[in-house]
C-alpha cells in the first residue's frame, strides 16, 4: 500500500508537497476498495451491540448510519437532524451516569428516537435493542436506565416536532429573480429547481436567530477579490482543466455530502476511546451534529438573502472574458452561490472537534468517497481537513474561493456560538 502526500492549501494550485500535518491519500487493495466506504475506518462487519461502552456506542452509531441511509433523506439537514435529535436523548439519558444505568438509557433513547424519526427500521431496532438490553444486568439500575432513555426521547421528540427541517419544509417552492448581472440563476446542465429556500426558516437548536452571524453580501462584480476568484475558477474548475493527480482527488472525493463524512469520522473516534464513558461519547456525537443544523440553517438564511450566482452563469453569460462552452467539472447544486455549504459543515465540525478533542485528532482518520472508489484520505488535523474542502469547492468548478473561506467562518462562529450554550439543551 503506497501513500502520496497531500500538498497544503496554498501549495494546491502548484503541486508542491507537504509532510505534516498528515494529509495522505491512500491507494486501497482490491479487498478494501469493495468494501468501501468503510474498509479503511475500522468499521465492523455487523453491529456490537453489547459490552463495553465504546462497543454499545459503535454499534448503535453504526446502526444510525443503517437508520439515516434506509431513509434516503435528500437533504443534508434532514440527515444530520436525525443524529441531532437521537444522539441528543443518549447523551441527555446518560448525562452523569455510568454502568447498567448508563447503558440501558443510552440504547433505549437511540431505539425510541430512531424508531420514531425512520419507521421503517423498527423491525431492526427492536432486535438490536433486544440484543443490547440482554447484555446489561438485570436490576433497579437497568430498569430506572431504560425509564430514562424513553423519556428523553419522548421530551427531544417533542420539543423538535414541526422544526422545519423535514424534506417538504426544506424544499418550498422558490423562483429565482429575474436575470441580471450576480444574480443567481438554475445552472445548466441540469436546470432543476432551486432547493432548500425553505431550510432559512427552520428552527435552530442554539442559534439566537437564523441571520445571527451575517457576513455581509458577496465582493462587488469589479472587486479584486471578484475578479481574482472568477479567473481562478475558470481555470481550474473548468472540466477539461488540465489538473495534477492531486488536485483530481481532492475535487472528485469531496463533491458528496459532508455529513456521510461526519458519520464516519464520530465512527472512528468512538472506536479509538475504549475508556470514555458513554455519556461523553454520546456528547461527542450530539454536539457535532446540532451545530451542523444551526450552521445549515444559517447558510440557508444567507444564500437566499445574497441570491449570488454560480461561475457557470458568471463565466459563460457574464460581462468579463463570457466564454458560453465553459463547463465545471461537477454540477452546481441547485441553490445560491454564496456562501459555500460543503466549506460551512467542514468549518462547524472543525470547530467542534477542536474544543472538545484537541486541534490534532487522536487517531489518524481514514475517509473514503463513493465518488472516488478505490482511495482514502488520512487526517490528523482538522484545520488541513477543512482547506481541502475550500480547495475542492474551487476545483469542482461550482465555487469561488472568497465563498468557500466565508462558509467556513461563518460555519466556525456558529459552532462557537452552539458551544457556549450547550447547557440550554441538556449537553
Amino acid at each position: 500500500m503506497t501513500e502520496n502526500v497531500a500538498p497544503s492549501r496554498r501549495s494546491l494550485l502548484a503541486g508542491a508537497a507537504l509532510s505534516a500535518p498528515l494529509a495522505a491519500t491512500v491507494a486501497l487493495s482490491p479487498a478494501e476498495a469493495h468494501a468501501a466506504p468503510s474498509a479503511r475506518a475500522g468499521r465492523p462487519k455487523a453491529p456490537v451491540v453489547g459490552g463495553a461502552p465504546a462497543s454499545l456506542a459503535v454499534g448503535w452509531h453504526l446502526l444510525t448510519e443503517s437508520a439515516v441511509a434506509a431513509a434516503a433523506f435528500p437533504e443534508p439537514i434532514t440527515q444530520s437532524r436525525t443524529w441531532a435529535v437521537s444522539w441528543l436523548a443518549a447523551a441527555r439519558a446518560t448525562k452523569g451516569q455510568k454502568g447498567p444505568y448508563a447503558s440501558a438509557a443510552f440504547v433505549q433513547a437511540l431505539h425510541d428516537t430512531l424508531v420514531s424519526l425512520v419507521p421503517t427500521q423498527q423491525q431492526a431496532l427492536d432486535t438490536a435493542l433486544a440484543a443490547s438490553l440482554a447484555t446489561i444486568a438485570d436490576g433497579a439500575a437497568k430498569s430506572q436506565g431504560i425509564a430514562a432513555g424513553t423519556a428523553a426521547a419522548t421530551a427531544v421528540l417533542a420539543e423538535r416536532q414541526g422544526d422545519g427541517t423535514d424534506t417538504a419544509s426544506v424544499n418550498t417552492a422558490y423562483t429565482p429573480p429575474a436575470p441580471a448581472p450576480g444574480v443567481w440563476q438554475l445552472t445548466p446542465p441540469t436546470n432543476r429547481p432551486a432547493v432548500r429556500a425553505g431550510q432559512a426558516n427552520a428552527k435552530p437548536f442554539l442559534l439566537a436567530s437564523n441571520d445571527q452571524f451575517d457576513p455581509g453580501p458577496p465582493p462587488a462584480l469589479d472587486s479584486a477579490v471578484y475578479l481574482r476568484d472568477l479567473a481562478e475558477t475558470r481555470t481550474l474548475g473548468r472540466k477539461e482543466a488540465q489538473r495534477t493527480p492531486e488536485q483530481y482527488s481532492v475535487a472528485k472525493f469531496w463533491y458528496p455530502g459532508i455529513t456521510g463524512f461526519s458519520a464516519q469520522i464520530t465512527r472512528q473516534l468512538l472506536i479509538s476511546q475504549p475508556a470514555a464513558s458513554l455519556s461523553r461519547l454520546a456528547r461527542l456525537v450530539a454536539t457535532l451534529h446540532v451545530t451542523s443544523v444551526d450552521a445549515q440553517i444559517h447558510l440557508a438564511k444567507t444564500k437566499y438573502q445574497y441570491l449570488f450566482w454560480r461561475p457557470f452563469t458568471a463565466i459563460t453569460t457574464g460581462a468579463t472574458d463570457q466564454d458560453p462552452t465553459w463547463t465545471s467539472l461537477e454540477n452546481a447544486p441547485q441553490h445560491p452561490e454564496y456562501p459555500s455549504g460543503h466549506t460551512l459543515q467542514a468549518g462547524a465540525q472543525q470547530v467542534v472537534l477542536e474544543e472538545l478533542l484537541g486541534r490534532r485528532s487522536p487517531v489518524t482518520v481514514a475517509l473514503t468517497s463513493a465518488n472516488l472508489p478505490g482511495q482514502a484520505r488520512l487526517y490528523d488535523d482538522w484545520s488541513v481537513l477543512t482547506h481541502d474542502v475550500i480547495d475542492a469547492r474551487v476545483l469542482e468548478g461550482v465555487h469561488f474561493r472568497n465563498s468557500d473561506r466565508v462558509g467556513a467562518r461563518l460555519g466556525k462562529r456558529v459552532a462557537r456560538y452552539g458551544l457556549s450554550r450547550l447547557s440550554t439543551i441538556g449537553l
